[in-house]
């Protein structure tokens, strides 16, 4: 089973850990266990409350009314919220639930029928893109169970495959980019995050993809001479070292522009070449792809 810390609460349902210890302490839709030295774990079932109250608080119910729900009423009064945002919420949090319950099926099915609503494009954009941006620091602080993060991802990886195939096709190649991740690394959602949202742009990708020598990449930058090189980097093999990848990645072109990205280089505090700049989330990236 998988335990969560406050922190995990958080960043999940955008419930300052603050807030949540006020909430322990009024009302019992939450009831932690706490470790042997008095810190809250919480389980499953806790994060999916959580998720329902947040969002049930957002849009207007006060806690003290939600406190007094059944689970199944919270459930109610969720279904019945029809706002633009809190429908987009609802599903984003109705994928959280699935994947931490493993009912992929489910999962899946939600999806689809945002798909079918609002088509591939918007799905990517309002839900796949956010609920990435809630979860990964779930995956990288492995509070959640492999199994759980490559059912999800895999789903989502077709979806995104999809949706890329989907875009028109980019003939103009004057302006380019290459994506790659370092030998090692397999995680390729955020990857095709980029990819999708590049191609949505009109931005010519050269798509390298996952486990990438750096002399293939030299290569193909030696070639193509793209506007940038994007790397993503979420949790490559024990033998990956930063400090070397950064430093010979620097080292391939100093006239090419480098961005990378992911959870795994947010704390860096080595050198980087004048050329390299570092954007923690996802978000920061979609800011950069606005302004290609």
């Amino acid at each position: 089973m998988s335990i969560y810390s406050i922190k995990d609460l958080e960043q999940v349902s955008g419930i300052k850990a603050h807030t949540i210890r006020i909430w322990e302490q009024r009302y019992n839709f939450l009831q932690p266990l706490r470790t042997d030295t008095n810190i809250r774990t919480y389980n499953a079932s806790e994060l999916k409350v959580i998720l329902n109250v947040s969002l049930l608080n957002k849009y207007g119910f006060k806690i003290s009314h939600i406190d007094k729900m059944t689970p199944e009423q919270m459930e109610e009064k969720i279904l019945s919220l029809n706002q633009l945002d809190a429908v987009k919420e609802r599903v984003i949090n109705g994928l959280i639930k699935e994947m931490v319950s493993l009912n992929m099926g489910s999962f899946e099915m939600q999806l689809d029928i945002y798909i079918g609503q609002k088509g591939i494009e918007r799905t990517v954009l309002e839900i796949v893109f956010p609920f990435l941006e809630r979860v990964g620091v779930l995956w990288m602080t492995n509070h959640v169970n492999p199994a759980q993060e490559h059912l999800a991802t895999n789903i989502l990886r077709q979806k995104l495959i999809l949706g890329i195939e989907k875009l028109p096709a980019v003939l103009n190649q004057d302006k380019n980019v290459i994506l790659f991740m370092p030998e090692g690394e397999h995680h390729e959602i955020g990857l095709l995050l980029v990819y999708f949202l590049l191609k949505q742009q009109g931005v010519f990708v050269n798509y390298l993809g996952a486990n990438v020598p750096l002399r293939d990449l030299a290569f193909l930058n030696g070639i193509k001479k793209p506007e940038y090189i994007f790397c993503h980097i979420t949790s490559p093999s024990k033998l990956f070292k930063l400090d070397r990848f950064i430093t010979h990645l620097g080292q391939i072109s100093n006239a090419t522009p480098v961005l990378l990205s992911g959870q795994l280089i947010k704390d860096y505090k080595g050198k980087l070449s004048d050329n390299i700049k570092v954007k923690i989330s996802l978000t920061e990236v979609l800011q950069v792809i606005r302004v290609l």
